[in-house]
């Protein structure tokens, strides 16, 4: 898979969904470049919250105030406090809770990163631009589990002993309000879509280790919401914010990155400025369509403009790649959100990369006519060059997408790209 995932980073389209499938780098055990950067501001403030630093001494927070990386946040019984990073993302930290964030970087780039360390308590956290860049290095570390995240709002929780009974082990516990996270623990792991909870136990707990027990130990998901989970004094305003969520972190990052954009020329389909208007089509020609759709996209990835391209694809658009390595061929299934982030991913590695589409055909999907017009079948083969690691690259694919009209607007309900 590894290297199936390494060579798939060739391509800057569809192929390029692999990318997401590399595995988590390790943090540094010596030495964290990140400490003592600012982490994130004070949105909303209640109670009593505090930061403490190397030197041991707590501080109590302020609205306005900065929490910096490596400084351990606790809340008291009665504070509770909504944290917003540059990226746009929320931390909202509920009472009794008690976090590390121990990495974090919000530049604009593959390398960013967020890794929460959850001692325990809950947090309520809304992802920002950085799950669109780095899924893979935004996570939530536990005493008995690691969290990943795929573009969410969910609530980690860690119950420690003094409240664990026979109905609530001692463990941890992941709330899904949007989106999904993978909860790993003790050699499994277990997805959580929206509105299920996971639960991971502590190893600490358990007795000898029997065939058995590992298999108790092994993540579940529960079939309804612990009732230690109950909304704070902030929750309302934060189930707006995350609403909005995709598009406050995508202006971010393209506020973000507009001073780093690929100089013109260096790209031939697409150029560095501002999306041109759209070009009027009359009636319901396939290739017209189809020309300017592919237009949009290809500009879009080259200006990293993460709005655009979610905007060309459905939200519940399933996109499958398939890439051969020698006699092996791996096919895998992405949703919207693993499409971006790990387009964008491989631009940040990309040199003086361009791109032409040497073929395209399109045609009305099986029952469609110029009359009705919804849907729209489009092939085109793309190949891209440049440098990738200051070495030569060359790739070629076959992408094929199934277009559908609404509101007036072509959106890719199904997509597919195999490397030739």
């Amino acid at each position: 898979m590894n290297a199936l995932t390494r060579k798939s980073l060739q391509s800057v389209v569809l192929s390029l969904l692999l990318a997401v499938m590399a595995a988590f780098p390790a943090l540094a055990a010596e030495e964290n470049p990140d400490t003592g950067k600012p982490f994130a501001n004070v949105w909303r403030l209640k109670g009593d919250v505090f930061a403490t630093g190397k030197q041991g001494v707590p501080r109590r927070l302020k609205e306005g105030g900065t929490v910096n990386v490596g400084e351990k946040i606790r809340a008291a019984s009665n504070g509770e406090a909504v944290l917003k990073t540059p990226d746009g993302g929320i931390v909202a930290v509920r009472p009794g809770a008690e976090f590390i964030p121990e990495r974090f970087a919000a530049e604009g780039k593959s390398t960013d990163r967020q890794i929460l360390r959850l001692i325990t308590g809950s947090l309520r956290l809304i992802t920002g631009w950085i799950g669109q860049l780095n899924r893979n290095d935004h996570r939530v570390l536990t005493p008995s589990a690691t969290i990943g995240i795929r573009g969410t709002d969910h609530e980690p929780y860690v119950l420690p002993a003094s409240m664990a009974n026979s109905t609530y082990r001692q463990g941890t516990y992941d709330k899904v309000n949007r989106g999904e996270t993978l909860l790993d623990a003790n050699g499994g792991n277990v997805a959580i879509e929206s509105g299920k909870v996971g639960f991971a136990r502590d190893p600490a707990t358990a007795g000898t280790r029997t065939r058995a027990l590992m298999t108790i130990l092994l993540p579940v998901l529960l079939t309804q919401v612990p009732d230690f989970y109950v909304p704070g004094s902030f929750d309302q305003e934060l189930d707006r914010y995350s609403e909005s969520i995709d598009t406050i972190s995508a202006k971010q990052l393209e506020n973000r990155t507009a001073g780093s954009r690929p100089a013109a020329g260096t790209d031939t389909q697409a150029d560095s400025g501002a999306e041109p208007p759209a070009v009027a089509i009359v009636g319901c020609p396939p290739k017209a369509i189809a020309e300017a759709w592919l237009g949009r996209f290809d500009r879009a990835i080259v200006r990293r403009d993460v709005k655009t391209i979610l905007n060309l694809f459905a939200p519940e658009i399933v996109a499958q790649a398939t890439v051969r390595s020698g006699n092996e061929t791996k096919s895998l299934e992405f949703n919207r959100d693993e499409m971006v982030n790990s387009t964008l991913s491989a631009i940040a590695s990309l040199k003086n990369y361009s791109q032409r589409r040497v073929s395209l055909e399109a045609s009305f999907a099986a029952g469609e006519t110029e009359a009705s017009c919804k849907q729209i079948v489009v092939k085109s083969i793309a190949i891209e060059q440049g440098l990738m690691n200051d070495k030569p690259y060359r790739f070629e694919a076959l992408e094929e997408y199934l277009l559908e009209e609404r509101n007036g607007e072509w959106l890719a309900i199904k997509a597919q790209t195999t490397q030739r």
